[in-house]
């Protein structure tokens, strides 16, 4: 420190050589990199008033290693604190983004239980913001299942109101094609009345194989499913064997309807057990954890192939001498397209072999 008239002051710890006192000519605070003794280092220089009103000149140094020594500690200790602080923000955002979508991973369970016939309808609490969707999601599965099932209901009402008319027409039918003059017209008229029969029982078994279910429920427990419809089926054809082999695929629950299911079983197995020699084997394939392929073959004569792509029409019959009506395989094959699986038939090395491949395709049920 040195002031004009005044000795020099210098510092104690100032042992040899100078500093520059040049740098010290302004209020302001300059500074300069020189050569130290040890060193680096930096030359900080100032002017300030006396109590005269006289120039001080200021000027102090210090190793430029001291000062880097510092800047690091603060740099490690700023970086430690930076990286607690982000590590905080972090696991912060993330359990508020775990918690905030716990709910939603609710949900999405709630639509797989109900997707794979497991519950009837959204189930568990939900927050505020969630509750009103899942309760107007509840409130449409239920206005859809009460809609279906009105309109089989009606279906089946219209079916048996229809009944009484046409046998009116089919006994007058009868009684004209008594009369000579009036066969052929009378002959029309049996044809007719005939098909609209066919009809009418067609939609009324279709009415009943769904009547009162409904499409979200437990699903279809393999093999479990088939194991009372085989009995009446071994009652119903005593004179021929009816097995089953599931061994792939027991405890498989599929998404579909449990009636519809057990409705094409039986139409298939009868329909076998009417053809079949002797043997009639049921058999699933587990094809996934929501699919499965069922194959029911038998020991019969099969059936043309060129006919086989009319074994699906309504009143179809390919021999009048065995019992049916000819819907059961349009039956079979109308649940099928409405539960999202496919049905096929094709002869075997010993007789008809009737596929049937399920998957969770969901559907109506209608």
């Amino acid at each position: 420190m040195t002031a004009n008239g005044h000795a020099t002051l210098r510092s104690p710890s100032m042992t040899r050589g100078r500093l520059d006192e040049t740098i010290a000519h302004s209020p302001e605070i300059l500074h300069s990199v020189d050569t130290g003794p040890t060193g680096p280092a930096i030359t900080y220089g100032f002017t300030r008033k006396g109590p005269a009103g006289e120039d001080i000149h200021f000027v102090i140094a210090t190793d430029q290693s001291e000062l880097d020594r510092l800047i690091d500690s603060f740099t490690r200790d700023l970086t430690l604190r930076l990286a607690g602080l982000a590590a905080l923000l972090l696991a912060t955002g993330f359990a508020i983004i775990f918690f905030s979508l716990r709910p939603l991973d609710r949900l999405s369970l709630a639509f797989a239980r109900l997707r794979h016939g497991k519950a009837e309808e959204l189930e568990g609490e939900y927050p505020a913001e969630i509750a009103p969707l899942a309760a107007d999601l509840n409130a449409y599965i239920r206005h859809n299942e009460a809609m279906i099932a009105r309109a089989r209901v009606q279906a089946g009402n219209l079916a048996h109101s229809l009944r009484t008319p046409l046998a009116i027409i089919t006994d007058e039918a009868e009684r004209l094609s008594e009369r000579s003059e009036c066969r052929a017209a009378g002959a029309v008229l049996l044809d007719q009345a005939s098909a609209m029969t066919q009809q009418i029982e067609y939609q009324l078994a279709r009415a009943r194989s769904s009547a009162g279910k409904k499409h979200s429920g437990r699903g279809v427990m393999v093999p479990d499913v088939a194991a009372p419809i085989l009995r009446a089926m071994q009652r119903l054809h005593p004179d021929k064997q009816f097995k089953m082999l599931a061994d792939g695929c027991n405890g498989l629950v599929l998404p579909l309807d449990a009636v519809d299911f057990a409705a094409i079983l039986s139409i298939l197995l009868d329909n076998a057990g009417k053809w079949a020699s002797r043997d009639v084997t049921l058999s699933f394939a587990g094809a996934g954890a929501d699919s499965c392929t069922v194959r029911i073959e038998d020991d019969g004569p099969g059936i043309p192939e060129n006919l086989l792509e009319q074994a699906f029409a309504v009143g179809t019959r390919f021999d009048p001498d065995v019992a049916g009506s000819g819907l059961g395989l349009a039956i079979a094959q109308d649940l099928c397209a409405a539960m999202g699986a496919e049905l096929t038939l094709a002869n075997g090395a010993r007789g008809l072999i009737a596929t049937l491949r399920c998957a969770a395709k969901g559907g109506d049920g209608s």
